[in-house]
């Protein structure tokens, strides 16, 4: 089930690594300066580099844990999940960001702060330019593996920010006025928290085992119903174990059991090809066997 998908992360777990030490030693440097500075867009967009670093760290983590075998006897899904864990981390810590970003925004408002514009351009553009080589390092291997995808899209965002702390410290040295940096921090803390709310959507959703995004558990109990040699189709089940990793069960019920062989060799080719399961547990029985479909779950 995972050795085509850890396959493909492990591949490009290099570029991970490469941008999570490139990404994780500017967050040292743009935290610092943002103290320095003054400027809360820096603040706030080193808040959100650290949740790039954990994005990223999970990602490697989860390539590693996914091609790693179970050796205690009781994890019977592998530990594929951790990646879903780490994301919930970075969840928290986004909206700890954006929360801290907004409630010192709206303090400073009319406060008439200092702020430094020449540390926000310098490290602006430096950031910038880190995100930039992490993208091209992550773009390669964002077709093949969901991992490197997610961690892909969160540099994108983080590019944004970036751009905003040049754009507000511009602003800033243009018209000596600091109100301007307290006003793209406010932005990017609520861009923050809206990417923050989204992601968290998605963890709960797996965490709840619901049926995984843009697939219609009636549309698959359809189709596999319409399967030669299937009358009924019950107990049917779809869930996300994790990122890429969509997992079902169901029972189906046989006209005939001389074609359970081929029943279950259509379904599985059914639910990979045109549903996107990675694994399917299907039980087939006789048409007069009862109860299996009695429970109401």
């Amino acid at each position: 089930m995972g050795a085509g998908h850890g396959h493909a992360g492990s591949r490009h777990r290099w570029r991970l690594g490469v941008s999570f030490v490139l990404i994780g030693s500017f967050f040292v440097v743009e935290l610092a300066y943002a103290l320095i500075s003054g400027s809360l867009a820096l603040m706030s967009d080193a808040g959100h580099m650290a949740a790039d670093v954990v994005t990223l760290g999970a990602a490697l983590v989860a390539t590693r844990i996914a091609t790693r075998p179970d050796s205690t006897g009781r994890r019977s899904y592998g530990s594929y999940r951790a990646e879903v864990f780490a994301s919930l981390l970075a969840v928290v810590m986004m909206l700890g960001v954006a929360l801290y970003v907004v409630t010192e925004a709206v303090v400073r408002i009319g406060g008439g702060a200092e702020v430094s514009s020449g540390p926000m351009l310098v490290v602006g553009a430096l950031g910038l330019v880190v995100n930039l080589v992490a993208l091209l390092m992550l773009r390669a291997g964002a077709g093949e593996s969901l991992n490197v995808k997610g961690a892909y899209l969160e540099v994108v965002a983080d590019t944004a920010g970036s751009v905003g702390v040049i754009v507000a410290g511009w602003l800033v040295s243009a018209t000596g006025q600091p109100y301007w940096d307290t006003l793209v921090a406010l932005a990017i803390g609520v861009f923050v928290a809206v990417r923050a709310i989204w992601l968290g959507r998605q963890v709960f959703a797996v965490l709840g085992q619901h049926v995984p995004e843009g697939m219609n558990a009636a549309a698959v109990g359809a189709d596999l119903a319409a399967l030669d040699g299937v009358r009924g189709v019950h107990d049917l089940h779809l869930w996300t174990l994790t990122s890429g990793m969509n997992v079902a069960t169901a029972h189906l019920v046989t006209a005939d059991p001389a074609d359970n062989h081929a029943v279950l060799d259509q379904a599985r080719d059914l639910l990979r090809r045109r549903h996107g399961v990675a694994h399917a547990t299907l039980q087939v029985e006789p048409a007069d066997h009862k109860g299996c479909d009695e429970l109401g779950w």
